[in-house]
């Protein structure tokens, strides 16, 4: 698994490499079991510090995208495709509808990304509500 980090941008590194398991899992690159690499091993590849990749494993860990067990390490879990329960989708949506406002991007632009988003999941052939 190769992660492509952007080490100037304003997003921490250990959000990034969150935000980049979930869009492989997304992107079927990684299944529900695949183990992920050691936090050592995955910050020696990526030249930045463990405890940064811990993070981003224990936020993974936190929100149901993965497993981590002393023995097996870090694997997606198994049941990563049921919703999580406790997160709140309609506030994080509304955050990123809100900058996207914020920043002028028309409604119809927004609209028209997020369904070729979706079109482009495996299994995703249209959009949610769309025929």
């Amino acid at each position: 698994m190769q992660l492509l980090l952007d080490l100037d941008s304003e997003v921490p590194i250990y959000q990034q490499i969150r935000d980049r398991v979930v869009e492989a899992i997304a992107d079927g690159v990684l299944d529900p079991g695949a183990a992920l690499p050691s936090t050592r091993q995955l910050a020696v590849d990526l030249a930045i510090n463990f405890h940064t990749v811990s993070k981003a494993y224990d936020l993974l860990r936190r929100e149901g995208f993965v497993r981590v067990n002393r023995k097996s390490g870090a694997v997606i879990h198994p049941d990563v495709k049921r919703p999580s329960t406790g997160v709140d989708w309609d506030r994080r949506m509304r955050t990123l509808l809100a900058e996207l406002d914020v920043r002028g991007v028309p409604k119809d632009e927004v609209i028209t990304y997020v369904e070729a988003t979706l079109r482009g999941f495996p299994g995703r052939d249209e959009a949610p509500g769309h025929p």
